[in-house]
């Protein structure tokens, strides 16, 4: 048995000089990562979109308000930012693979008390009892979901956009297969039984990972957090990254009322207008990721160009009142896919630009960085999911959903145009950098 696990051990191994190599095919470390991290993604995210359908009505029949619903949604953003900011600074003392598997086995833990909660007496008990789970749950995710990030830019290290990009397929169909499934399930066989099958599904990838992941060996760093954010590319591209998690959680928590009211759809069909936004996502994301990894170069005019497309789409998802267009469903569809198009161009070149913006701040490359960006961008992401909801839906509920867009839309725009307005900036330094050496070269040459 010791021999087994030895050879296991080596085999599994992955030292630090490994990444730099540029092999022209994947190794089979590479090839058992891709297909790990692709189910924790698709596992993770079906498990995290089955709430929706269901879980707010049997929540208020347990004596839970609207408010309270939104604030146990919103629990689960706050626990992500601070379990993705410490997940991130600490990957290396705890371990990369550690930190995914046990992130696994919580999240399916759980997954399947929260398919327990209906058996809690009504009231207080119930709410107290959803708060916990609910936010246990959110460290275990940012924990899978920041080491998930940071391996995959360590084994992957010259295709990061690529491999992330193919990754968000998987992501994408959790999403769109999450609340269909849990819905069918719920109305099949009870508020139980979808928490219990899915979480069981994420309990099987625990020891699947625990044969299939290599262990990476790093050394733990002494840079922070607050030493990153002292880049100002870096500052603008989490800005970013909060706007459009912002505008993607205003669309969870208003869009299906205002599409209901406005339109007479069912929830069926609302649920089948979400997929127009998550399938163009799927469709771009692994084809931006290849392109931008091939000309690194492009990554901030994608970034930007998608900015500004998502903006100008939130101002006619509504349509803006200043437009004076009727909201028309064929419009609505059509912006969302879009956005979900738009998304991709925005998002997937962020982190290896992040990770860009650390090494020209002199951090190491190594597992230690790579944490840190991941439990960035992840933090970051959770701030625009928690900000999105409650601020779309206050904005909503006091003028309107059209002017709720047209906010979101206008931070997304001032995100792009002071990343474009900083980038444009830089260039114009490094070229003023460069005629300045010319210069001093010229009169040792005529020398």
């Amino acid at each position: 048995m010791d021999a087994h696990a030895g050879s296991q051990e080596t085999e599994n191994s992955f030292p630090a000089e490994e990444a730099t190599e540029r092999p022209t095919r994947m190794t089979r470390i590479q090839t058992l990562t891709l297909i790990s991290m692709a189910s924790v993604n698709f596992s993770s995210m079906i498990c995290y979109s089955i709430l929706g359908p269901f879980f707010p009505n049997e929540a208020v029949k347990k004596g839970a308000s609207q408010t309270v619903v939104g604030l146990i949604f919103g629990s689960y953003a706050v626990c992500n930012l601070i379990g993705s900011m410490v997940m991130g600074r600490y990957i290396v003392q705890i371990g990369a693979k550690f930190m995914l598997i046990a992130g696994l086995f919580v999240s399916s833990v759980c997954t399947i008390m929260f398919g327990l909660l209906d058996r809690a007496p009504a009231g207080a008990p119930f709410i107290s009892l959803c708060f916990i789970v609910r936010s246990v749950d959110a460290v275990g995710f940012a924990a899978a979901m920041t080491s998930t990030f940071a391996m995959t830019a360590k084994i992957f290290p010259n295709n990061v956009a690529t491999v992330l990009g193919s990754l968000e397929i998987f992501t994408g169909l959790g999403l769109i297969l999450g609340p269909p499934v849990g819905g069918w399930f719920y109305h099949s066989f009870g508020y139980e039984v979808p928490f219990m099958l899915l979480g069981c599904l994420l309990m099987i990838m625990v020891p699947f990972n625990i044969y299939v992941l290599p262990s990476i060996e790093a050394e733990p760093s002494k840079d922070s957090f607050f030493r990153l954010l002292l880049h100002g590319k870096a500052i603008l591209i989490c800005f970013v990254i909060v706007t459009l998690s912002a505008g993607l959680g205003f669309i969870d928590a208003t869009l299906s009322l205002f599409a209901m009211k406005t339109f007479n759809l069912s929830s069926g069909y609302v649920g089948l207008i979400m997929i127009g936004l998550s399938l163009p996502y799927c469709l771009a994301s692994p084809l931006i990721g290849y392109f931008t990894d091939k000309y690194p170069g492009t990554r901030t005019g994608f970034t930007v160009t998608g900015g500004v497309i998502t903006a100008v789409c939130f101002f006619l998802l509504g349509p803006a009142p200043f437009f004076h267009i009727h909201s028309q469903l064929w419009l609505m569809v059509l912006m969302l896919a879009l956005i979900g198009f738009s998304l991709g161009m925005t998002a997937i070149p962020t982190f290896p630009e992040i990770i860009t913006c650390a090494h020209e701040q002199g951090f190491e490359e190594g597992l230690s960085t790579l944490g840190m960006v991941s439990g960035l961008f992840g933090a970051f992401w959770s701030t625009g999911m928690f900000y999105g909801p409650i601020v779309g839906g206050l904005i909503t509920q006091r003028l309107s959903f059209e002017w709720a867009a047209t906010v979101q839309g206008a931070m997304g725009l001032l995100a792009a145009l002071l990343l474009l307005a900083y980038s444009l900036c830089q260039r114009r330094q490094r070229v003023r950098e460069d005629d300045q050496q010319g210069d001093e070269s010229t009169p040792l040459l005529n020398g």
